[in-house]
This record gives structure tokens, sequence and C-alpha cells, in this order.
């Protein structure tokens, strides 16, 4: 509904046309250094009106000159809030925005790939390995690994805030690579697709979890964790989208109000007994908003805890990630005498 920046610039809507349900979109601009990564996403934007003016003093760009740069049609003029109904009457369905001919516009979108014969994981993941510094710097901060799928900027911001010094790693990269010291702790990172096309990071998920090493999944990240344990995933009529989400904790009791983006979801009955637990459910249809792993310090959360744009209720979730860390940094520390003791 608001934040276009960010949800124009996050990779886990690459390939997808956005439906935006705000009323005006684009009056605030552009502003430098809130954009969740490089480059626009989406194939395409749906608005209501479009503002060619902005009406920000911080604003760099207009949003139709940062889009027509990346020759993303955007369409306006439509009541979004009857599409918005009727795709969550029909579910999420393939589009084309042209001109010409209704038939021959309708043969284009039926002609699209469907989203999950395609690797968008491939398509918008690192292609090298980047470094994050703790903000503030730190002597000896949490030394944090990144499986990036798709990854936004404000979770490492976040991590970083957190006093964790973040290593983003490209998707392919291999468990033992991501394991090595100095890594602490592993987030596995948002990203688009459907994650019963991705074996490869399943596999790599699996050997992360035998390591012994703090483990949070996000979003996709969420979704691979519970197959990496058994559980399986499935696609949503319309998915979840948008920053007025309802989630219960099941451990407090407490609601949260989450941001959310996601067309996968991991049904309550696949979970493996024994093997993992759910610890958040959403409100609105009961399917498995977070889990942890039985026995393993492996958690994971279907929505967006850095919340950008959205709110706040769940950063408390990267802390937790840092108290996993501290506490086997801590072990780490109580195991040294043994060992010394051992070889005397």
């Amino acid at each position: 509904m608001s934040g276009y920046q960010e949800i124009l610039t996050d990779p886990s809507y690459a390939g997808q046309i956005v439906v935006f349900t705000a009323s005006h979109i684009g009056n605030y601009g552009i502003h430098a250094g809130e954009s969740e990564s490089e480059k626009i996403h989406p194939a395409g934007v749906i608005v209501r009106d479009f503002c060619r003016r902005t009406f920000h003093s911080r604003a760099e760009h207009a949003l139709d000159q940062v889009l027509r740069r990346a020759g993303v049609a955007a369409l306006s003029d439509i009541d979004t809030r009857a599409l918005t109904a009727h795709i969550r009457d029909r579910g999420t369905c393939r589009g084309w925005i042209g001109a010409g001919p209704p038939d021959e516009l309708a043969s284009k979108a039926r002609a699209v790939p469907p989203i999950e014969s395609v690797d968008w994981v491939a398509r918008v993941t690192s292609g090298a390995v980047r470094v994050h510094e703790a903000e503030p710097p730190r002597a000896d901060p949490f030394q944090v690994a990144v499986l990036d799928l798709g990854v936004k900027r404000s979770i490492l911001r976040r991590l970083a805030l957190e006093g964790c010094r973040v290593r983003v790693f490209p998707a392919a990269t291999p468990a033992a690579e991501l394991a090595l010291p100095p890594t602490e702790g592993i987030l596995v990172s948002n990203g688009p697709g459907d994650p019963a096309g991705l074996p490869h990071i399943i596999l790599c998920i699996k050997q992360l979890l035998e390591s012994g090493i703090p483990l949070f999944g996000i979003c996709l990240g969420h979704q691979l964790l519970a197959r990496a344990l058994g559980a399986t995933t499935a696609k949503l009529p319309f998915g979840h989208h948008g920053a007025n989400h309802p989630v219960r904790c099941l451990a407090s009791g407490r609601v949260e109000i989450t941001s959310q983006n996601h067309n996968y979801a991991v049904p309550a009955e696949s979970l493996p007994s024994g093997r993992a637990r759910a610890t958040h459910v959403s409100l609105n249809d009961g399917t498995v908003e977070g889990l942890e792993a039985i026995g393993l310090p492996a958690y994971s959360i279907q929505f967006h805890p850095e919340a950008a744009p959205g709110p706040s209720d769940s950063l408390y979730l990267f802390r937790r990630f840092q108290g996993a860390m501290a506490e086997r940094r801590a072990a780490a520390g109580r195991a040294k005498p043994e060992a010394a003791d051992a070889a005397s």
C-alpha cells in the first residue's frame, strides 16, 4: 500500500506485476538510500493515480523517470481495489501490459512462463561475496554469513545495527564454505520463486543444520528450512502481500502486525513431528508464519521482521538470532579450558 520505492527494488518481486492499492503512487518521488537493491525488479506496475509531480524535498528522481529508465511498464487509472478483489476471488494469474487487440494481449499473457518454471533466485543473487561492517564498528562483532537468494538491504542493515559483521554469499555457495570460520551465524534470505524448485539450496541447508551453527531463515529462507526439515510447501491462491498482516506468536500469545510478500506457504500438517514445530501463525488464514527446528539452533519466519516498509513489531527476532550466536560463542569459550585439560 505504501513504500513503493522499497517494494519496487525488492528482489522478491522479480518477474511479477505489482498492483498498488494506495490511491496515489509516486507523490514523494525516489529518495537516495531507501532502495532495497540496485534495480527495479517487477515486470510491471499497476496504479490508481500516478503522480508525475513529486512533493518532497529529498526526492532525487520522479518515479516515472526511474520506471522509464528501467524499461518497466506502468498502467494507471485502474480501479486497483476492484482488481485486487478480483485476484482474491480468482487467484494469482499471468498478465501482460501492452497496447493492441485484447485477444492478442491475452495470448501473450498465456505464453508467459509460470513463475515456478523459472529459477528467479539465480537472476537476483549476488555475483560475488561482499561485506557489511557492524554499525557502529565493534571490536568483536558477530560474524554472519548471508546466503543471498534476493536479500533486501534492510535485512543487512538491521544485522549491522545488531552488532554483526555481515558477509553476503551468492546462492550457489556450498555449505562447507558458508560454515567456515569465522562464521558464527547463517541467515538464509528472502527471494523470489518456488521453494520446491531449489533442491540444491535445500541440500545446502540440510548440511548447514549438521554444522550446529545458528541459522535464521526469512521468507523464502523460511520455506527452504521447512523443506530441509522434511515439511512441504504449497502455493497460496493469491499470496500474502502488504504491511498489515496480523500474526500470533504462540509462545507469548502476542499479536504482531507484520509486513509480508510471499506466494508460497508451509502447511502446518506437513511439519514433521519431532523435527520442527510452529512458532507463529497467521490470524488471517492460519498458515504457518514461523517455525523452529527441535534440538537445533535453527528457526525461521515467513514475514519480514526488518519491515521496510512496514511495522517494527518483530525486530526482536534479530536479537534472538544475536542471542543464539552469543550463547554458542560462550559455550565455545567454556569448552576451550576443558579441551586444554584433556590435552594435558
